[in-house]
């Protein structure tokens, strides 16, 4: 059985959904524990922890496989192996950026402007002091532990933050000058435990199973019923995903049609599909696309 490691604190609550989605929820007896269980019998243990320290617990082989973010596993620069991206983060699907920031007043338009022995604050002392190597600023790279974005310009002239959205920088007078990497959510292994093939395989139907709940956001399934003369028309109306799936019914000239479409817009192609001749249209959610 396998040992799961999960991230703590802002990527917890979109990683219990995504997980509660792929039918591999999460178990504990509250918001505070730290050891939980998931009734799956590939999985025999869960813990939760900072995603700062899962890139190199795994490479220490205290868990077989886990989820935290490319930034880390670049930060710590632990070996591990990659089990593929997961595509979600706190805000939305897009990835997060480590981003090189100042003072929107300043004027730095770039890289090559940056003074010497420029002060820099950042979570990422290492990310940072390799990025600062490799363009040749000679800099003063200070550790932070949270805020980063407030400690300019009083204590520090830049930052090195992860962002999202840019928008907490830019309300704290900040613009960003470069970005150092583009990091999605991961989920990584020990390469030992990766190397060995049955543990290698259940960690792949879990991620299948993650990545299927990951592909099912967003969408719906349609299903309806069209006559024979007004299918051609109603098929070419669906954005399904590869091809609507037409059967044809028992009785009569009637055909059942059922195709996955974006929900984005189908408050307007469902009336849309009834004008065009479709009858008794059902919309459903899905969790999971597997392909």
């Amino acid at each position: 059985m396998l040992s799961l490691v999960l991230p703590k604190g802002s990527l917890e609550r979109a990683t219990l959904d995504l997980f509660d989605a792929a039918d591999l929820t999460v178990r504990r007896s509250s918001d505070r524990d730290y050891h939980a269980s998931i009734d799956d019998p590939r999985i025999g243990r869960v813990r939760f922890l900072r995603p700062q320290e899962i890139p190199s617990y795994l490479e220490q082989g205290l868990f077989d496989f886990g989820i935290t973010g490319r930034d880390w596993i670049a930060e710590t620069g632990a070996d591990v192996a990659s089990l593929g991206e997961l595509q979600y983060s706190k805000a939305t699907g897009d990835p997060v950026r480590v981003v090189l920031a100042v003072p929107a007043t300043a004027g730095w338009d770039s890289v090559a402007d940056l003074p010497e022995g420029i002060r820099i604050s950042t979570e990422f002392p290492g990310l940072t002091r390799r990025f600062l190597d490799a363009n040749g600023i000679k800099a003063t790279v200070i550790p932070s532990y949270g805020a980063t974005e407030a400690k300019v310009p009083d204590i520090v002239d830049a930052i090195v933050d992860l962002t999202e959205t840019g928008s907490s920088l830019r309300r704290n007078g900040l613009k960003i000058l470069h970005t150092l990497l583009t990091s999605y959510t991961e989920l990584v292994a020990n390469p030992a435990a990766y190397a060995d093939p049955d543990r290698r395989a259940a960690m792949e139907d879990v991620a299948l199973l993650l990545r299927g709940a990951i592909k099912a956001r967003g969408n719906v399934l349609l299903k309806l019923n069209v006559t024979a003369r007004e299918l051609a028309a109603v098929a070419d109306m669906l954005p399904a995903m590869t091809s609507p799936t037409i059967t044809s019914l028992a009785r009569g000239d009637m055909h059942a049609v059922e195709a996955v479409v974006p929900k984005r817009g189908v408050n307007t192609l469902i009336p849309a599909l009834r004008t065009a001749g479709a009858r008794d249209i059902l919309e459903i959610p899905i969790s999971k696309i597997v392909e």
